[in-house]
């Protein structure tokens, strides 16, 4: 067993008792507490630990029980031989949910190295960092996602959400992230790209798979392409929140004029939409998130200031920035976050 006092509380529980016994009075029964030594046992050790300190407490028992000749203790030797049997049964099928919770643990983690792919710190004339968050500590991936690709078009980047939780959303997310790592080398610009994401939602086999409403089931997303060279760069929002860019101490907000809908509704498109440019030059500093960044709320119901926060922090080094921003989160949020979050920080260099 690992030596953590943690684990050795049955034993101080029983030290406890043996001194309680010797300072109270004859009348004052401590020795009916020692069952609770076994049982609490159960909750920390493994089976046969659990079984040889019941057992040593009933034959401690039993023998003070002859030496004294006092009949009473023989129910507490009872007692203590049947917590120590429940205790043991209880312990053997605590490990059993730790080992599978284990096993789950191993398939989350394997599938968001599938799914979620880690993106370099470097590539190109870039510095970039991830940030990913769920709000249960058990689940590893939500419903947000991102992906890059270096491709001869330039650096492209996705970042985006769909709509609910769960499996539903975690099914949506792979086939948008599968459909991504495909097109991106293929898709001539931003606005084909964007069609080969809407057409693999429209064939409808993430929607068949995720056992949804195909109306509901969407996902917003904003692509990114940075070339190798040059001094600007080309978005294409769908549906998504805008990406914010920090120049010499200066934050923009890189709205679109022409926003597509979200991924799955482009049915609703009504006009055409178009990728738009903007300057990236080296030192500017490119920050993409989710909507569970800006809506993470405070105590009051006010949402998180991205913007203020972006005027001070989104100078630093793209991993530095993504830490002070996680940590305002929590500290904004209460340390209750809720929501999926998801966030790149990309900085050009020379």
């Amino acid at each position: 067993m690992r030596q953590d006092p943690v684990l050795v509380s049955p034993l101080l529980l029983i030290l406890l008792l043996f001194v309680l016994g010797v300072l109270t009075p004859p009348e004052v029964t401590i020795d009916r507490l020692l069952p609770v030594a076994p049982a609490l046992a159960a909750a920390l050790w493994p089976v046969v630990p659990t079984l040889l300190l019941g057992l040593a407490c009933l034959v401690g028992v039993a023998l003070y029980a002859v030496a004294t000749s006092d009949p009473s203790l023989w129910f507490t030797a009872g007692a203590i031989s049947a917590v120590t049997v429940a205790a043991a049964y209880a312990s053997h099928l605590r490990l059993q949910r730790e080992a599978t919770l284990t096993e789950v643990r191993t398939v989350a983690d394997t599938t968001q190295k599938v799914l979620l792919r880690p993106i370099p710190r470097r590539v190109g004339p870039l510095e970039i960092a991830t940030l990913y968050q769920t709000p249960t500590p058990h689940a590893r991936i939500g419903g947000d996602f991102y992906a890059l690709a270096d491709t001869r078009h330039g650096i492209r980047l996705v970042i985006g959400d769909v709509r609910g939780k769960g499996l539903p959303a975690l099914v949506v997310a792979a086939a948008v992230l599968g459909s991504f790592r495909e097109a991106a080398y293929e898709a001539t610009d931003l606005t084909q790209l964007a069609k080969r994401l809407e057409a693999t939602l429209l064939r409808g086999d993430a929607t068949a798979l995720a056992q949804g409403d195909p109306a509901e089931l969407f996902a917003t997303a904003v692509l990114v392409e940075i070339p190798r060279h040059g001094s600007h760069a080309t978005i294409f929002s769908c549906g998504h929140p805008p990406p914010l860019l920090a120049r010499h101490g200066n934050i923009d907000t890189l709205d679109t004029d022409d926003p597509a809908p979200p991924l799955n509704l482009g049915s609703l498109l009504t006009i055409p939409c178009r990728p738009q440019r903007f300057a990236f030059r080296a030192g500017d500093h490119l920050l993409l998130y989710t909507d569970g960044v800006t809506e993470t709320r405070d105590a009051t119901g006010a949402f998180f200031p991205l913007t203020t926060w972006a005027q001070e922090q989104l100078t630093t080094a793209p991993r530095q920035a993504l830490n002070n921003l996680h940590y305002a989160l929590l500290k904004h949020s209460g340390n209750n976050l809720n929501d999926d979050i998801a966030a790149i920080a990309i900085r050009k260099t020379d």
